[in-house]
C-alpha cells in the first residue's frame, strides 16, 4: 500500500496526560480533557484495593493496564513470579470477574489477540459465547415482531453458552506456562479478602438494583441489607472464591461436563425470581449438551497494512478487526486525514460491517475483500468535503474494483435491500472490559472479556457468586431476512470487540482495546488516528474526547468533542448527540501499551473514564 509520512515518532515518546479530574467527577472526563500538548499532571484515583492508581506507567520487564488496580496487580504478580503475558492476561481477567463482575466473569466470553515473541507471530483465540442448539432465527420474536430488548436482557433466553473458561484453558495450554489453578489464585485471594467498593462499582450496582432485587441469588450477593454496598466498604465474594478454587482443582470439565454446568443450566431454565416479583424472566434454551459441545477456537487474526505497519485484530465473528482495518485502509487511501475523514471512514466501514459480518461458520464473510486495498480505494472516493447523507449504502467487496462508482458523487442511501444498509443501530451491550499485558520476553496480549450488558442477565447462579451473561442479545432480533447476524443453533453472535496489536518491522509497537459495545470499534480507530495521524502521544490519544459515527444520522460524541470540534464539523454537515453511556456522555474505557525502544514500554489506561484505570510496570529500571 502507499503510505504517508507519520506525524509522530514511533519511539522515545515522553509520557504526558491530557487532564486532571478528581474521582468524583470521573463521568465528565471527556468534558474537561485538555488538548494534546497541554502541560497537566497525571491524575491518580483510588482503586478497589484502596491505594492510588495511576493511568500511565513506563518501565521494563513487563507491564499491564486494566480498568482496575487489583486486576493490574494480579497480572503483575504473575509476571513477577516468572509467568508470561498469557498467564498474566488470564489471571487479570479472572480477577476482573471479582472486582468488575458486571463486565466480566467466568460465565462470559471474549477475544484475545496475542503476539508470540518466540514464534514471531500474532494469533487470536475466540472464546465467544454460542447459541444453544434449540435457538432459531425467531427465538427473540413474538407474534412476528421482536420482543422488547430490555425484556430479553434480563432473562434466561439471552444467556449464551459461556466461553471464557474454555478460552482460558486453550490459551494457557498453547501459549501459557502455568496451570489454570495457579492463574486463578490471585482472583481467589481478592474474592476471599475483599476489595474496597469505589464509586464505579456502587453506581453500577445502583443502576441495576431494581432488576437485581428481583432475583434471590443476585439480591443476596450484590444488595446486602437491601441496598448496594456503600462506597469505601469492603466487598467479599466467598462463593466465587470457592467456585474458582474448585474450578482450578477440577478444570473446565466441571463447567462443561459436570456439576457446575448442571447448576448453570438449571438457573438458565428457571431463573430464581423472588416470590411475588412481577418481572417476566423468560426461561432459556440451553441444556447440558450445549455446554459439552462448546469449544474455544484459535483463529488467524484479521490483518491490514497501514502506514508501513501491520495492524492485527480479531476476525469474525467479531467485527472489530474487519471494521477497524477497513476504516484504516480507507483513511490511507485519502490525501489527507482529519476528524471529518475519520467520521466518514467509520460510517462506510460500519455500513459494510452490518451488511457482511457474522459467524463465519454460518455466513460467507468476505474478509479478504473488506480488507483489500482496491475496496478501500473504491470506498474512499465516496468521501468528499461534506458529510455523506445517511445512511451510507454498503459496498461490494467482490474483488472487482473500478475506483469511484460515480465520479465526484458519493453513493449513499441506496434503497436496494442489502442486509444492514438501513444504518439502524442494532442493540448491543455497552459494557465489557479490556486489558493489555506484555512480559520480559516481548509477548503481548490484548484481551476483551465480557458478560455483555452491565450486570449481564442480572441473574447470579445460586451459591456460585457469578452472573450469567446476556450475550445472545447481540444477535439481530429480526425479522430481518438475509441479515448475517440472525440467531441460529450453535451460532456465535457478532461482536464489536476489537483487541488490536500493531507491529512495526515485525515487532510490537502498540496494543490497544476498549469496552463500549459498538463504540469499541470507533474508540480503537480514533485512538489509532489520534496517535498516528494527529500526532498525539498514546496517553493523549486515549484521554482525548471521543466521537462515534456508526452509519447513523447523528454522531454520538462526548461533550468535550462537541465543544472543541463541533462547529467545524457541523459546517461540513455533521450532526451530534451526546453519547448515551453509561455513564451518559462517556465513550469507552481504553487500555493500551506502546513499545518505546530499548526494552522500555509505556502502559496506558484511562485517566478518568469509568473512574480511571491502572497502569503498572514490573521495573522502572532496565
Amino acid at each position: 500500500m502507499s503510505f504517508r509520512r507519520l506525524t509522530v515518532p514511533l519511539a522515545g515518546i515522553t509520557a504526558s496526560l491530557a487532564l486532571v479530574i478528581p474521582p468524583a467527577t470521573a463521568q465528565t472526563a471527556a468534558q474537561t480533557a485538555a488538548a494534546p500538548g497541554d502541560q497537566e499532571r497525571p491524575v491518580t484515583t483510588q482503586g478497589h484495593g484502596g491505594p492510588a492508581k495511576t493511568p500511565v506507567a513506563e518501565g521494563y520487564g513487563g507491564a499491564v493496564a486494566t480498568v482496575d488496580l487489583d486486576a493490574s496487580k494480579a497480572a503483575l504478580s504473575v509476571l513477577r513470579q516468572g509467568g508470561n503475558a498469557m498467564d498474566a492476561a488470564v489471571a487479570g481477567a479472572a480477577t476482573l470477574g471479582v472486582t468488575e463482575p458486571y463486565s466480566a466473569g467466568l460465565a462470559g466470553g471474549g477475544f484475545i489477540v496475542y503476539y508470540d515473541a518466540r514464534r514471531g507471530k500474532v494469533v487470536s483465540i475466540d472464546g465467544r459465547e454460542k447459541a444453544p442448539r434449540a435457538m432459531t432465527e425467531t427465538a427473540f420474536q413474538e407474534n412476528g415482531a421482536a420482543i422488547p430488548f430490555n425484556d430479553a436482557v434480563t432473562s434466561g433466553l439471552s444467556v449464551g453458552v459461556p466461553g471464557s473458561v474454555a478460552q482460558w484453558e486453550l490459551a494457557l495450554r498453547r501459549y501459557g506456562t502455568i496451570s489454570l489453578k495457579k492463574a486463578l489464585q490471585p482472583a481467589i485471594d481478592v474474592a476471599s479478602g475483599g476489595f474496597v467498593v469505589d464509586k464505579t462499582f456502587y453506581d453500577q450496582t445502583d443502576q441495576n438494583a431494581a432488576r437485581f432485587a428481583d432475583f434471590t441469588s443476585t439480591a443476596a450477593l450484590y444488595l446486602p441489607n437491601g441496598a448496594p454496598p456503600p462506597i469505601g466498604s469492603v466487598f467479599r465474594n466467598p462463593d466465587l472464591a470457592a467456585t474458582y478454587r474448585e474450578l482450578g482443582r477440577r478444570g473446565g470439565d466441571w463447567l462443561y461436563d459436570g456439576r457446575l454446568g448442571q447448576e448453570l443450566v438449571a438457573t438458565v431454565k428457571a431463573p430464581p425470581l423472588k416470590p411475588g416479583s412481577t418481572r417476566v424472566a423468560r426461561p432459556g434454551l440451553m441444556d447440558a449438551a450445549d455446554l459439552k459441545a462448546y469449544r474455544a477456537l484459535e483463529r488467524a487474526p484479521a490483518k491490514t497494512g497501514y502506514n508501513g505497519m501491520d495492524v492485527y485484530g480479531m476476525p469474525p465473528p467479531s467485527s472489530g478487526g474487519s471494521t477497524v482495518g477497513e476504516a484504516l485502509n480507507i483513511l490511507e487511501a485519502l490525501p489527507k486525514v482529519g476528524r471529518h475523514e475519520y467520521l466518514e471512514a467509520s460510517r462506510l466501514a460500519f455500513a459494510d460491517r452490518n451488511a457482511f459480518v457474522g459467524d463465519p461458520a454460518y455466513v460467507d464473510v468476505p474478509l479478504g475483500g473488506l480488507l483489500s486495498d482496491g475496496f478501500a480505494k473504491e470506498r474512499a472516493c465516496l468521501i468528499g468535503d461534506v458529510a455523506m447523507p445517511n445512511p451510507a449504502a454498503p459496498g461490494s467487496p467482490d474483488g472487482s474494483y473500478d475506483g469511484c462508482q460515480v465520479e465526484g458523487t458519493p453513493l449513499t442511501g441506496d434503497p436496494a435491500a442489502k442486509p444492514g444498509e438501513d444504518g439502524a443501530e442494532k442493540p448491543e451491550g455497552p459494557e465489557t472490559t479490556h486489558l493489555v499485558v506484555t512480559d520480559r520476553w516481548g509477548d503481548v496480549a490484548a484481551y476483551n472479556i465480557t458478560i455483555e450488558q452491565t450486570g449481564g442477565s442480572g441473574i447470579v447462579v445460586p451459591g456460585r457468586g457469578f452472573l450469567l451473561n446476556n450475550e445472545l442479545t447481540d444477535f439481530t432480533f429480526g425479522p430481518a431476512p438475509g441479515d448475517p447476524n440472525l440467531p441460529a443453533p450453535g451460532k456465535r453472535p457478532r461482536s464489536s470487540m476489537a483487541p488490536t496489536i500493531v507491529l512495526k518491522n515485525g515487532k510490537p509497537l502498540l496494543a490497544v482495546g476498549s469496552p463500549g459495545g459498538a463504540t469499541i470499534i470507533t474508540t480503537v480507530l480514533q485512538i489509532l488516528v489520534n496517535r498516528f495521524e494527529l500526532g498525539m502521544s498514546l496517553p493523549d490519544a486515549v484521554a482525548a474526547p471521543r466521537a462515534s459515527q456508526r452509519n447513523a444520522a447523528a454522531t454520538q460524541a462526548e461533550q468535550a468533542f462537541i465543544d472543541r470540534y463541533g462547529a467545524e464539523l457541523t459546517a461540513k454537515g455533521h450532526t451530534f448527540v451526546i453519547a448515551p453511556g453509561p455513564p451518559v456522555g462517556e465513550i469507552g474505557a481504553a487500555t493500551g501499551l506502546e513499545f518505546l525502544g530499548r526494552g522500555k514500554v509505556q502502559a496506558v489506561a484511562e485517566p478518568a473514564r469509568r473512574g480511571g484505570g491502572s497502569a503498572l510496570v514490573l521495573s522502572s529500571r532496565p
